[in-house]
């Protein structure tokens, strides 16, 4: 049986925030690179990709907080990829439905979302653990900080790959598409420097933070 608090903190905003900046699945915990690398070469692409994820996030931990005191512990890992395999088979249905060119352009990356190790290590991390309301509202900020990251990664690529935004042309007839940012490579490099920026910014503020220590304690 999994264990849960006692005591229970109480759902605040930041219960949903922290997974948008401190704990961005992207950005700062590095989980779903497959995906993150494979399908964030456009930003519609990037988006469905992200939205798909999210959901599928937030109904596996909804399961898995409502039923952590009834699943044994010795098959509660099992359960829980069984559980996410159903919500990722409807998704993939659904994403059928809604679009056939999505659908074939996020090809079998949708299928992939049972081995996301963002889902499963916040499922039985975190949702397990903590009743209904904060984990679904920690699992809902966690999918959104996903959803942010496709969509950097995404908006990146494609105006530098091929000069359009979500579909529409940005830049003039003589821009020179950088043909490697719609290949695999090209996602690294947007990442790596996308992870240099976010770094900066944060060295950038725990430096102000001690330089204002530093005044108020010479004051």
């Amino acid at each position: 049986m999994a264990n849960t608090p006692a005591n229970p903190p109480p759902v605040t905003m930041d219960t949903f925030l922290e997974g948008i900046w401190r704990e961005n699945p992207i950005f700062v915990m590095m989980l779903g690179m497959c995906p993150t690398l494979a399908v964030s070469n456009s930003v519609i692409n990037a988006i469905a990709m992200g939205i798909a994820t999210a959901l599928v996030l937030v109904a596996a931990a909804a399961f898995a907080s409502l039923t952590r005191k009834l699943i044994p512990h010795q098959v509660r890992l099992v359960t829980y990829v069984v559980v996410i395999a159903t919500f990722v088979t409807v998704m993939d249905y659904v994403i059928h439905a809604i679009s056939l060119d999505l659908y074939n352009a996020l090809g079998a990356f949708i299928q992939l979302i049972v081995v996301n190790t963002l889902i499963l290590g916040r499922v039985e991390g975190h949702a397990s653990k903590r009743p209904v309301l904060p984990a679904v509202v920690n699992a809902a900020g966690v999918g959104a900080g996903f959803v942010l990251g496709l969509f950097c990664l995404g908006a990146v690529r494609e105006l530098l790959g091929n000069g359009t935004f979500a579909g529409f042309h940005i830049f003039g007839p003589q821009f020179q598409p950088w043909l490697v940012m719609m290949l695999p490579p090209g996602g690294f490099f947007v990442l790596g420097a996308w992870l240099l920026l976010l770094n900066w910014i944060k060295a950038r503020g725990a430096r102000r933070i001690a330089e204002k220590e530093v005044t108020h304690g010479i004051g």
